[in-house]
């Protein structure tokens, strides 16, 4: 390669990156692209090529850019090139490659000189380059030829403006010498993109193509329409060179022989030519590494600090110590009493703001989910009766009673009572797979050593499953306690003579807590059309008598109220296609719910929200529906009969009282449950754990098999004691690239007014005709504001000349020079040593 900058480079680069492999980073130092902008023919390629110290890119007479090329320079041990379009296809030899993208230009453009923003994206493996991306972009033109479109100065703009806006993007202005800089619309798009001209460089081509007499020394002395990292001029291989295989080498010799040799640029033939193009570039990428350096060692030593408490105790660690195992064994058994209880306790520390978990989700259990599964409990209202009915006759027999039956009641309550069993023992499990999950998450800080965890869970488990059975025995003799004496004398209970005023009663209480809210928050309703917007979310009131929605939690514009006569709760299944949990509202009288819906589906984000509603709305007296067999309807529709008004009232009085006395047991069970597992189950495991398990742990087997640690654990200690060190040596790399490497400071504003903008595609004002300007030997100076000699170039270039206005002779066709001045040859005085 004939970069040595970049060869210099890349040491400085591969250090940093052999730092960040080692602690398994990548080293992303997201280096400049650099886009070639200029006209047609302006010598964009040949620049690109000299750079990279490749012949790779297509020339020849008519041969132009007619696609983005986007090539990226990869680092690697081997050099090939490969294409996006051509996958898993490698070029060894460069001649293929600007063969294939001759074929690739002209199987999307054509070939008579169509035009397409579509990149060619090839990629250069080799191990003299840095990771870079470099653009050849299409020349300005202004004429459509061939198959171009009418637009094509603006397609190309277009074009250009997508890569050269990007900040991260350097920008080399290419404009022949020979033509006119004031109006280089090369100059005008980086201009428009980059004001300031941080990333801007003018670079000056086909200087030895001047006519006889003209220079650009004072463009590239950068005196006269200034840039303000100012201007590089190059030589590049001739058609003539091309033809003639001339290598990029031999070239870049006959340019420094050129700048040596011409009385005009040898004073400063060390600033110019493409190895002070490639200094000026590989400057600007030191730049850019050094400026990311700041970031990457904060980042570093961030880590480094997280890392060095726990290097600190792996650095004298020694896994076969017994008295290390002892010591460890007691702490984390400790650690494992402390967390289950602040899980089930409560803890203001590491507070899990996801979801419910431990006491909190025990608390919901007693009293949302085991009220719920209470009330699921109770039996239609139709059935409650024809099983009162038939009570009372049987107990009758033959005869007629006068009376309402004691034992009637009393069959009909402890029916009710029996019922309690299944909620009760369901509660009992839910609590249980609570205290099994809380033991796991607690268990998680014992994964470094599985044999204790694996023990740890065994021996708590089992703990628990042992209570089971006890505190599920006693909560069945707690039901069977109800059942061996009905209390008639409670001070709660109604009795037989209050019994037919207790309906008029509730009626009453229940006018009276009308007004009460019960529960506010969020709900969708999902089952709204999708013509009248879809589901939509809502702020939801539910008070003893009503459900209402306002439009937000504000609840100023109210959408609906709807009385809870006669609703019943249903659960909905969940659809495939949403995330949302879906409960229904119905009229258990076939009405519509909700304007023309016969159901109002509720959508909730999970399930513990849908179970808390479900509970609110038993408390508004909204119970969910009951899920009658085929036998069951088959015998009420069979044995649906009237009953006499006599049988009627002993029902009805019946009816009352085993609603008082269920309401007293419900109230009792209620308040039983949750104190009965507290003492038979958590309080019981929780000190089980405090002073039974490290003496059942003891016993289990040897202790130091189990404190052995897991593999992983073993690799996560070796793992930490490497990425200490070497994030060390990283910070230490970064500090000698600090101190190796210059930052070149960017020059000072220049007034960069001369270069027009590329709106409207104007021609730019040239700078004033009087601007100061070499003459040769014997040239007398032109008054002030007279036009310069018939063909001659003016001040900036031919914009100027006289041949330009409509008076003016004709002039022979040919590139006019845009360089300010002729010059005679230097006197000895000003002459430069070669």
């Amino acid at each position: 390669m004939g970069n040595r900058g970049m060869e210099e480079l890349i040491p400085l680069v591969n250090r940093l990156q052999d730092a960040f492999s080692s602690i398994g980073q990548a080293c992303n130092l997201d280096l400049p692209q650099i886009a070639v902008v200029g006209g047609q023919s302006a010598g964009k390629s040949s620049v690109l090529e000299n750079f990279v110290g490749r012949d790779f890119l297509p020339r020849g007479s008519g041969i132009v850019t007619r696609r983005p090329l986007v090539l990226q320079l990869i680092s690697a041990n081997a050099e090939w090139a490969e294409f996006l379009h051509c996958k898993g296809k490698k070029f060894t030899e460069f001649d293929e490659v600007r063969q294939e993208i001759e074929a690739e230009t002209d199987r999307v453009t054509g070939a008579n000189k169509g035009i397409s923003p579509i990149p060619i994206n090839l990629r250069v493996y080799s191990p003299h380059v840095l990771n870079l991306t470099l653009i050849d972009l299409p020349g300005i033109t202004k004429v459509p030829v061939g198959d171009q479109p009418a637009d094509i100065e603006q397609q190309i703009r277009d074009m250009i403006m997508q890569f050269i806006t990007r900040e991260s993007c350097l920008i080399l202005a290419v404009t022949p010498a020979n033509t006119d800089l004031a109006n280089s619309d090369a100059l005008k798009l980086a201009k428009d993109v980059d004001p300031q001209g941080l990333r801007t460089i003018g670079v000056i081509t086909k200087l030895d193509l001047m006519d006889e007499g003209t220079d650009a020394r004072d463009v590239l002395e950068n005196k006269l329409l200034p840039l303000r990292r100012g201007y590089i001029g190059v030589v590049n291989r001739s058609q003539k060179d091309i033809d003639g295989k001339k290598d990029i080498k031999a070239a870049l010799e006959a340019e420094r022989k050129f700048f040596l040799s011409h009385p005009a640029y040898r004073h400063m033939a060390d600033k110019m030519g493409t190895p002070r193009l490639q200094k000026v570039l590989n400057e600007q990428l030191t730049n850019h590494i050094r400026d990311t350096l700041p970031a990457f060692r904060s980042k570093l030593q961030s880590q480094l600090l997280a890392l060095d408490k726990e290097a600190e105790e792996y650095r004298g660690y020694r896994p076969d110590d017994p008295s290390r195992k002892t010591k460890q064994l007691l702490q984390m058994v400790q650690q494992f009493s402390v967390d289950f209880e602040k899980r089930i306790e409560g803890s203001g520390d590491q507070v899990d703001t996801v979801e419910l978990s431990g006491g909190a989700k025990i608390n919901r259990i007693f009293h949302e989910r085991f009220p719920f599964e209470l009330v699921k409990m109770e039996c239609d209202e139709k059935e409650m009766r024809r099983e009162i009915s038939y009570a009372i006759k049987n107990i009758h027999g033959i005869r007629t009673g006068l009376f309402t039956p004691d034992m009637a009641f009393e069959a009909i309550v402890k029916k009710q009572i029996i019922k309690l069993k299944e909620p009760c023992i369901k509660c009992v499990d839910m609590v249980i797979q609570e205290l099994i999950n809380t033991v796991r998450q607690c268990s998680n800080k014992l994964e470094c050593f599985p044999r204790l965890r694996e023990e740890t869970e065994r021996i708590v488990t089992s703990h628990i499953r042992d209570r089971e059975s006890r505190a599920k025995d006693q909560v069945l003799l707690l039901i069977d306690v109800q059942l061996s004496y009905i209390n008639t004398n409670h001070e709660d209970f109604i009795g037989f003579a209050n019994a037919q005023q207790r309906s008029s009663q509730t009626n009453k209480s229940q006018s009276s807590a009308g007004n009460q809210v019960i529960r506010k928050g969020w709900l969708t309703i999902n089952n709204i059309s999708i013509m009248k917007g879809g589901a939509k979310e809502y702020w939801f009131v539910l008070t003893a008598e009503s459900l209402s929605w306002f439009k937000d939690d504000e609840e100023k514009e109210k959408k609906y109220m709807l009385p809870l006569d006669n609703l019943k709760v249903r659960d909905v299944e969940k659809s495939f296609m949403s995330s949302k949990h879906i409960f229904c509202i119905f009229n258990t009288e076939s009405r519509n719910v909700y304007k023309d819906n016969r159901t109002l589906e509720l959508a909730c984000d999970s399930q513990d929200d849908v179970d808390s509603w479900k509970s609110s709305l038993l408390r508004a007296g909204v119970y969910p529906e009951k899920t009658t067999t085929v036998e069951s309807e088959t015998t009420s529709t069979s044995d649906n009969f009237s009953m006499d008004p006599q049988l009627e009232r002993k029902v009805e009085t019946i009816r009352n009282l085993v609603d008082s006395y269920m309401a007293i047991v419900n109230k009792c069970i209620r308040d039983l449950m949750p104190k009965t597992i507290m003492h038979l189950m958590i309080n019981n495991v929780k000190d089980f754990i405090n002073a039974e398990l490290l003496a059942q742990l003891y016993s289990a087997g040897d202790q130091n098999a189990l404190m052995d640690e897991s593999q992983e654990q073993a690799q996560r200690r070796d793992e930490v004691l490497r990425t200490h060190q070497a994030l060390k040596e990283a910070l230490a790399i970064i500090g000698d690239i600090s101190t190796s490497t210059i930052t070149v400071p960017v020059p000072p504003p220049v007034d960069t007014s001369w270069v027009g903008g590329s709106s409207g595609g104007r021609r730019s004002p040239p700078p004033s005709p009087t601007a100061p300007r070499r003459m040769s030997s014997g040239q007398r100076p032109a008054p002030r504001g007279a036009p310069p000699p018939p063909n001659r170039p003016g001040p900036l270039g031919p914009f100027n000349n006289t041949a330009d206005s409509p008076q003016a002779p004709s002039r022979p066709n040919r590139a006019p020079p845009s360089i300010p001045s002729r010059r005679p040859p230097p006197s000895p005085t000003r002459q430069a040593p070669p």
